[in-house]
């Protein structure tokens, strides 16, 4: 088996891209906007993109990142174990709910108001799990690039938002605190990285979902937990990996044109409307008959990607094993229930045949 290497001009591709995504961040971070290195570096590379730069990120890198991600959660994770724990069966029943009511409200927006078709509008309704939803919507000879957009702009605004959001609330300061985690020895660094690329390829191999994130945050929180290790990543890393998830949903827009974007853009804000109405009820239900944080609640319940929250929880300083529980539960429930919605309420399989 041969082993490809990136060309001159991908690593220049990969080098533009990571150093557009950091001086984004950094832009952010001065101005001290909430989540500045996430959302700074996802809105400098996604205008690159837009402006026909090919940015863009292989495997071996975004496999990196989310990594070093996951390392910093579960070092984060370690202290508040235990927080909240008697509360998860119930919210994760309430967030099953909520994402059902969204794809379905989102949906009925889609077709009431854009006139799209059932299948179309079913996938585009239901959050999170972009990959398995577009392979869906191809199979389905559903709209592609219209649930691309809707998918992506979903994530786009909530990555960018929700900081602003608690911000101005008051639930989440505007600049982080610093960073109480210490840095761990050059031997426990050595030890926290083996095994959380370990648990992370075992969690590949039995095809669990964000196996390298979750793998990673597994293994820190195990040995953080344990007091095997003390401290984590130096901060530099840390900021690495948020600057690093920022590009990352940036480059998504570099598979869609700018023309495909605009076209789609008001079902795209007008279904994110819906979605976000339907899961503030759900949130408001929970905060005011439980025991729960707000910011917690809202993190967890937002329809965005899962890799892109968690970085949101670590940045924000959320619960990450509350938010990471909720997100990897919408993920299987909606790897597993959207292909029966879709077979149920989409159009029949003999007219996508036709």
């Amino acid at each position: 088996m041969l082993i490809s290497f990136p060309t001159p001009a991908k690593l220049l591709n990969i080098a533009e891209t990571l150093a557009i995504g950091l001086a984004g961040g950094v832009l952010f971070l001065w101005a001290q906007l909430p989540g500045g290195l996430i959302s700074g570096a996802m809105i400098a590379v996604a205008i690159a993109a837009f402006a026909g730069r090919p940015v863009g990120l292989p495997p071996a890198v975004t496999q990196t990142i989310l990594v070093m991600l996951g390392i910093s959660l579960g070092s984060v994770a370690s202290k508040e174990m235990l927080r909240h724990m008697s509360a998860y069966p119930v919210t994760i029943s309430l967030l099953a709910l909520s994402t059902f009511c969204a794809t379905f409200g989102s949906s009925i927006y889609l077709q009431r108001i854009h006139g799209w078709d059932k299948t179309s509008a079913l996938l585009a309704g239901s959050p999170g799990a972009l990959s398995q939803i577009v392979m869906l919507a191809a199979e389905r000879g559903a709209n592609v690039p219209a649930i691309a957009v809707v998918q992506t702009m979903r994530v786009i605004i909530l990555t960018a938002g929700l900081p602003m959001l608690l911000a101005v609330t008051g639930l989440t300061s505007a600049a982080p605190a610093p960073f109480t985690i210490a840095i761990a020895s050059p031997l426990d660094l050595a030890e926290l990285i083996a095994a959380a690329v370990a648990v992370a390829l075992l969690l590949r191999w039995i095809k669990f979902p964000a196996s390298w994130m979750f793998g990673a945050m597994i293994a820190s929180a195990v040995l953080h937990g344990s007091g095997m290790i003390e401290g984590g990543l130096p901060p530099w890393l840390r900021a690495v990996a948020l600057i690093g998830i920022g590009a990352l949903i940036g480059t998504r827009f570099a598979r869609i044109s700018a023309k495909t974007v605009f076209s789609h853009i008001a079902a795209a804000l007008g279904s994110f409307a819906v979605a976000v109405i339907i899961s503030a009820i759900f949130v408001a239900a929970i905060t005011m008959t439980m025991h729960v944080r707000f910011s917690d609640v809202v993190v967890a319940f937002a329809p965005g990607a899962m890799d892109a929250m968690m970085a949101l929880a670590l940045t924000l300083h959320i619960d990450p094993v509350f938010v990471g529980a909720h997100h990897l539960a919408r993920f299987v429930f909606v790897t597993i229930a959207t292909p029966g919605i879709v077979h149920l309420f989409g159009r029949p399989q003999e007219d996508v045949d036709d």
